[in-house]
């Protein structure tokens, strides 16, 4: 691979080609769970030079794993550990280009970072809603690749809903050039939809056209104790009825989670005593005044007999509340290990399948303890097992565990995968939880923008 690698080196600068030791970070996924190893790193700062990266991998037959922030939880980011393949990186590629007020749109490169386009679009008195822990971290384009979810889908959707044009390096080299800022664009099939969600399978974004909103001026949070999901349910349902779209957030939040936060991150607020079964945690916003908005919030949590609701009186107490709910993630990190999930169901089913998928758990492990969270409103669950061995034995009980977690979504009508992917941790059960025309009509799809199969390889389908 001499060749290529001499070639490499002539089509980016200094900076622009990785190897050897230089590769190590690039080749281990975020949850640690996968180690890889490359031929190289590029890392390109032009659709241009992407374009020729690609056209020179295309010649030489080397495999493209494309890479944003590398915050794949799916191992969607990470190469095999043949060292045949070569990252592209696009976290060069990360500049703000444009904002459109009057249009409502912000056009950005693929690197760009989360929480600097949520800036721009701020400094323009715009928001961009997208929302999830990894906001300083994770970039535009593995977002678009995942079609990634968070916090405020329940009012402003997933990526793809966010996502108005984008341009696409194709496995040939190709530029296709979709970045249009239209709300209305009915002239033949909607090629952008096909590469969000794709991981990187399909091609590499290289830029896009996102949409944002006013930015609401109102706000109101509460930190609600329920008896139990039923009850979690009737609560949106009823605030939903009182105040609208107005919802944003609507985060459920299991006991388990709170002794979790209690356990290891002492120095966070803890606002409960007893803590409660359940609680959830909800947002509104609006234009306006927020001591409006959380006036109304308040009455309709009284109506509703909502007797044990922490209603945030300022953005101090509101930014505590998120706080308990961001760190779930981290005080299980710090825990040990535990079988991930990442689900979604119908929201009125969400009620049963925790009823019942717990009940199996714990009939199959006696020890298993449930961190179930995640955002209600939209019927995504994060739902995670822990045992007493917290070490990385626990993966040998995964095909299991899963096995009854997944069961349990398929007969209530959910996903596999809500908002983080396939990437190579869920490629074996899409193959059992897709139907078999649904899997073939995506490889067609897959054969026809990538024939050689470079792009991506052994992620969302079994090879």
């Amino acid at each position: 691979m001499k060749i290529f690698l001499d070639e490499l080196n002539y089509l980016l600068d200094a900076a622009g080609v990785l190897t050897g030791k230089d590769t190590a970070a690039y080749c281990l996924d975020q949850r640690r769970r996968y180690q890889g190893a490359a031929l190289a790193v590029a890392r390109p700062r032009s659709s241009t030079e992407v374009a020729a990266v690609v056209q020179l991998c295309a010649r030489h037959g080397v495999a493209i794993v494309p890479q944003g922030g590398n915050t794949s939880l799916c191992g969607g980011a990470t190469p095999d550990a043949s060292g045949a393949a070569l990252i592209l990186s696009l976290e060069r590629m990360n500049q703000v280009l444009e904002v459109d007020a009057d249009n409502n749109t912000i056009t950005v490169e693929a690197g760009a970072v989360l929480a600097d386009v949520q800036a721009a679009a701020r400094a323009a008195n715009r928001l961009f809603p997208a929302e999830w822990a990894a906001a300083g971290s994770c970039r535009i384009g593995g977002a678009l690749a995942t079609n990634a979810g968070g916090v405020n889908v329940l009012r402003y959707g997933n990526m793809r809903e966010l996502t108005l044009g984008l341009e696409v390096v194709l496995a040939s080299g190709e530029i296709w050039n979709g970045l249009r800022g239209l709300r209305k664009d009915n002239t033949g099939y909607d090629l952008k939809q096909l590469f969000v969600g794709s991981e990187g399978t399909l091609g590499v974004i290289t830029r896009a056209v996102l949409r944002l909103y006013p930015l609401p001026t109102a706000h109101a949070t509460a930190l609600v104790a329920v008896d139990d999901p039923t009850a979690a349910v009737d609560l949106l349902r009823g605030v939903q009825a009182a105040v609208g779209d107005r919802v944003t957030s609507f985060e459920l939040i299991s006991r388990p989670c709170f002794e979790l936060l209690a356990k290891q991150c002492p120095n966070l607020p803890h606002p409960f005593s007893p803590l409660p079964e359940w609680a959830v945690l909800v947002e509104l916003s609006d234009g306006g005044d927020s001591h409006v908005l959380t006036d109304q919030l308040a009455e309709v949590l009284h109506i509703m007999g909502c007797d044990h609701a922490l209603l945030a009186q300022n953005s101090r107490q509101a930014k505590d509340f998120w706080r308990l709910r961001e760190h779930i993630p981290e005080a299980q990190r710090r825990e040990g290990v535990s079988i991930k999930h990442d689900i979604s169901v119908p929201v009125g089913n969400i009620p049963a399948f925790l009823n019942e998928c717990g009940h199996q758990l714990q009939l199959a492990f006696n020890d298993a303890v449930i961190i179930a969270f995640g955002h209600l409103g939209d019927g995504n669950l994060h739902y995670n097992v822990f045992r007493t061995d917290k070490t990385s034995a626990l993966y040998a009980d995964e095909p299991m565990v899963n096995d009854i977690v997944y069961s349990c979504v398929a007969d209530h009508n959910g996903s596999i995968s809500a908002e983080h992917g396939i990437g190579q941790l869920k490629r074996h059960h899409l193959a059992k939880y897709r139907n078999p025309l649904e899997l073939a009509l995506m490889k067609k799809i897959k054969q026809v923008f990538d024939p050689a199969q470079i792009m991506n390889p052994g992620k969302v389908f079994i090879d």
